[in-house]
């Protein structure tokens, strides 16, 4: 279980703007807030994604939910990920004293049966409340079995989804980073005659493919990720992160704290940014080649940038044209909050309202330079507020977290899923095209109008006052 001392100092982020308006540094969670999704459930969202590892959940078997498809993440090869692997705890292990023999033997099962390349292990509320020791545990079973075996101390009661982004990436840092070196190149890339540069992307997830519309535009540049830590991962690839040249962090403050550990040991520098919108992908592809440094990398970004600019603007504008002006309210949160933003104003749509649960004050800036200084900003509404808010700003759309799908319907409204459980990838200058298709298609699609006209019943009553009352009867 980790000490109120480990705790404090995943809390205390220098590289978070809270810690400027705070000596406490990040908001330490407060009673029912971890209902949106607690410390365990932060830690497997942000290491699920590595393909080829065995994800064992050390607790009761609730804490491991549903493995198949819980999450869009996708994968390109390997698919352990999606395996529901636990210890099942019960209440005779508990009263036993028996679980952490049954975490040893987890592991042996797993090693056994899958041959992984390393195994994580995931602490829950139940074993850290009881003093299970995760770490020695872990350790005798790298040393018998041979496999790395990585402790992930985040039971749940030790605060917020975002406390378990940051312990996820600490594991990383502490126990796999710096472990191995990178693959060597290919020979087809020494015959290209281009230099090849290392980059990490930090806290992109795959969902539903989104990294591999990027990826071609950073092969075509020369750029090699090293690791995407964590979409479409391998064990491996995390172990080479250390010799990255530069890290992006995706998705904005989720592992923040690895990006600012790399940079103190091994000196890498890093940058905020997303492949959210035309504009953002742009500034990000400019950011890689700035803090690389190579001057022939930068022409051959602003000749990539140019051409994919102009292909993607041609390719937009008939879909344009039927969304011109559509009113929509966006109800997300964190990075979400004013990338997507930034994606829809770049398709002529007008964004009334953007949500802001889980933004820091860095991301709500963001959305007053897109959306002006009285952007109307919504934090954790209620779904009668929200209906409230598409009611007064006549909204056309609306497109949020899958948890507002019903609430959408039930108000017959059209309704885009923009969070984990989407089935297609907006990010990229290809992303922007299935997003612009997407909101057309859901927008015109013709059940609204047929769901919105009264019902036959209704319809008969204006006609036959009489038959209808006496059909209702």
């Amino acid at each position: 279980m980790k000490s109120h001392q480990a705790i404090a100092e995943l809390l205390d982020e220098p590289a978070c703007e809270h810690n400027h308006k705070s000596k406490s540094g990040c908001a330490k969670p407060k009673p029912g807030a971890s209902a949106g999704g607690c410390a365990f459930d932060g830690a497997q969202i942000a290491l699920l994604p590595i393909v080829d590892v065995a994800h064992i959940v050390h607790g009761p078997i609730a804490c491991a939910g549903s493995s198949w498809d819980n999450r869009g993440t996708r994968s390109s090869g390997p698919d352990l990920y999606r395996r529901g692997l636990t210890t099942d705890l019960t209440e005779q292990d508990i009263i036993m004293g028996r679980s952490e023999k049954r975490l040893f033997h987890a592991i042996k099962q797993a090693v056994e049966s899958f041959q992984p390349p390393a195994v994580f292990i995931y602490n829950t509320c139940v074993p850290a409340l009881i003093g299970d020791d995760i770490e020695a545990v872990c350790k005798a079973a790298a040393e018998r079995f041979g496999v790395p075996v990585v402790p992930v101390d985040c039971a749940g009661f030790y605060g917020t989804k975002n406390m378990g982004n940051r312990i996820a990436g600490d594991a990383m840092v502490k126990y796999v980073v710096g472990s191995r070196e990178p693959d060597p190149l290919p020979p087809a890339a020494g015959q290209l005659g281009l230099p090849v540069h290392d980059v990490n992307l930090i806290g992109e997830y795959n969902i539903a493919g989104e990294l591999w519309h990027v990826l071609p535009l950073l092969d075509e540049l020369g750029l090699r990720v090293l690791c995407t830590l964590s979409g479409d991962a391998r064990f491996r690839e995390v172990q080479s992160m250390h010799r990255a040249k530069v890290n992006m962090m995706v998705c904005s403050k989720a592992m923040l704290n690895v990006a600012r550990k790399l940079e103190k040991q091994y000196g890498t520098p890093w940058f905020e940014g997303s492949f959210y919108g035309i504009a953002d992908t742009s500034q990000a592809l400019r950011d890689f080649a700035r803090l690389i440094g190579d001057a022939d990398l930068s022409a051959r970004t602003e000749a990539l940038i140019a051409r994919e600019e102009a292909r993607i603007q041609q390719a937009l504008q008939p879909w344009k044209a039927r969304l011109d002006g559509k009113r929509v309210l966006l109800n997300t949160g964190g990075v979400k909050s004013w990338s997507v933003v930034s994606a829809l104003q770049d398709l002529g749509l007008v964004v009334v309202a953007t949500g802001t649960k889980k933004s820091t004050e860095e991301d709500k800036a963001r959305i007053r330079e897109l959306m002006g200084e009285d952007a109307l900003m919504l934090d954790d509404v209620s779904p009668k507020k929200l209906l409230q808010v598409v009611k007064d700003c006549h909204c056309d759309i609306l497109i949020a977290g899958g948890r507002n799908l019903y609430t959408a319907l039930k108000a017959k409204l059209p309704f885009l899923d923009i969070n984990q459980e989407r089935e297609f990838g907006y990010a990229g200058y290809q992303g922007m095209l299935e997003l612009v298709r997407q909101l057309a298609l859901t927008i015109e699609s013709p059940v609204w109008e047929a769901v919105r006209a009264p019902a036959p019943w209704r319809a008969a009553a204006v006609d036959c006052p009489g038959k209808a009352a006496r059909a209702e009867g």
